[in-house]
């Protein structure tokens, strides 16, 4: 009796250590032992299409898709409102570089993607040179959208001296990369062939038009992303992400 009591005890005390000390990375995440970028490269690449899938059991919501439940995007004579909006195209990312300066506490990742964009929209107003009255489905479709993120990061030490990476302040710049293609129906309720002569035009002019129109939504994934990912740090041990020593 007393033995199987122990036997019990030590059950209970060797699964309360696994749950609180237990491996929390998921299977996807491969630390490198050094800051090389071709580990760093290959390694950032082989998470991204898990990682953005979500990760429930660490409360890291899902990136690809993303929706956008509603975004205002007040713009120069134009008021758009896009909704019910779901991106993809994440999960496919080509990472292009990675930098990480652990000492100096600075993180660049660079990447470029096919992101395709899907909801309804409703706009009043003048884009260029027309006037806009529409309201319906949206969809938008980026080729090799180009994208360079910076980040400061610092490392934060939990209560039971565990360390964690931690974002300090992200900058990012991109470009449009080959073509931005607009599918906008209804721009003019009254109008179906002026409708798609006005669709023609921005699609002719593109690249004007996803400059004045385009950065609001990537303002948006942008702080979307940064945001899940400070959810994964918070979550992850330093030393599961990475096998080279916290600097000092």
């Amino acid at each position: 009796m007393i033995l199987r009591a122990a036997f019990g005890i030590m059950c209970f005390v060797l699964s309360s250590c696994s749950l609180g000390y237990g491996k929390l990375a998921p299977d996807f995440i491969h630390p490198c032992n050094a800051t090389t970028r071709e580990c760093l490269v290959k390694a950032t690449q082989d998470a991204i299409p898990d990682f953005v899938k979500g990760i429930p059991s660490l409360d890291v919501p899902s990136l690809d898709p993303f929706v956008i439940e509603r975004l205002s995007i007040p713009l120069n004579g134009l008021k758009v409102t896009f909704y019910k909006g779901k991106v993809t195209g994440f999960r496919k990312c080509i990472v292009d570089n990675v930098i990480s300066e652990l000492d100096k506490r600075h993180f660049v990742l660079e990447f470029h993607c096919n992101l395709t964009i899907k909801g309804q929209y409703d706009a009043v107003g003048r884009i260029l040179l027309f006037p806009i009255n529409g309201e319906g489905d949206a969809k938008v479709k980026l080729t090799n959208l180009r994208m360079k993120v910076d980040i400061n990061t610092k490392y934060v030490k939990d209560k039971q001296g565990i360390d964690y990476f931690g974002i300090k302040s992200y900058k990012y710049s991109f470009d449009y990369g080959d073509r931005v293609h607009f599918d906008l129906k209804n721009l003019f309720k009254e109008s179906k062939e002026l409708s798609e002569t006005v669709l023609n035009f921005l699609n002719e002019n593109w690249k004007t038009v996803a400059e004045e129109f385009g950065k609001p939504l990537v303002d948006y994934a942008v702080d979307l992303a940064i945001r899940t990912i400070e959810v994964f740090f918070n979550k992850v041990p330093y030393s599961e992400l990475i096998y080279v020593p916290l600097p000092a």
